[in-house]
């Protein structure tokens, strides 16, 4: 794991990656549509059939960005930065499993990790932002990639929002989702407390908004919701 230390790295472990393909299927109802449509998202603003160079930030686990993207354009290229090498491992399987390793450049890191230079015509961030402690980490990583992306280019953001306490219906919900696929009473406290440790997202739909504009981009459009989930397009602003 690269350079100093960090919870929100530490979380995703070996143990965490092992169960995290059908663990986040579970945890956001809609997984798999909300992936789908970030690619026709992209796909909308970039224009179907043509080249394009694609940064996904938080790439490990499923790589189910890269997946549904890979599927509707066959003509993408992709660059994986992600700093958990258990969680990039399981992503490096799945791309593996489909061929699409010679379409993906793989980096174990962060961004900061990643060579300067190339300037990328979309980038994804899904899952990361309600994991990194505090508003300067959240500006940072966005800043970050508002520097690598094209003028005009699209950010998929997706991740929860909302203090988790603030909505207990929500929260409670969240657990009957559990439930739902058959676990105990018991199963379900220790699944929320997985997924509330060390969170820490957005406010607020508003501050995701104000993040995006401090760190460069235009108003986000909100395209899929479940729950304390959100997921929005903005486009990096033309200087």
């Amino acid at each position: 794991m690269p350079n100093s230390p960090n919870p929100s790295v530490d979380k995703f472990d070996a143990s965490r990656a092992d169960e995290y393909a059908q663990q986040s299927r579970i945890a956001l109802a809609g997984y798999d549509a909300c992936h789908d449509l970030l690619a026709c998202m992209l796909a909308a603003h970039l224009g179907s059939g043509q080249p394009a160079r694609i940064l996904v930030v938080g790439a490990g686990g499923t790589a189910q960005e890269i997946l549904a993207c890979a599927a509707l354009e066959p003509l993408w290229q992709f660059c994986a930065v992600d700093p958990s090498a258990a969680m990039l491992e399981l992503a490096v399987s799945q791309l593996q499993a489909r061929d699409l390793l010679e379409r993906t450049d793989v980096h174990l890191g962060t961004l900061d990790d990643l060579a300067e230079g190339e300037a990328y015509d979309a980038a994804t961030l899904v899952g990361v932002l309600h994991h990194l402690p505090g508003e300067a980490a959240k500006q940072k990583i966005l800043a970050q990639l508002a520097q690598r992306l094209k003028p005009g280019a699209p950010l998929i953001l997706a991740g929860n929002q909302q203090p988790y306490a603030s909505h207990p219906l929500l929260l409670a919900a969240w657990g009957q989702r559990w439930r739902q696929q058959g676990a105990s009473a018991e199963q379900v406290q220790a699944k929320l407390g997985k997924i509330l440790q060390g969170a820490d997202p957005p406010a607020s739909e508003a501050a995701i908004a104000q993040l995006l504009a401090d760190a460069g981009f235009g108003a986000p459009t909100r395209f899929f919701s479940s729950l304390f989930w959100g997921a929005w397009l903005a486009e990096r602003n033309v200087d």
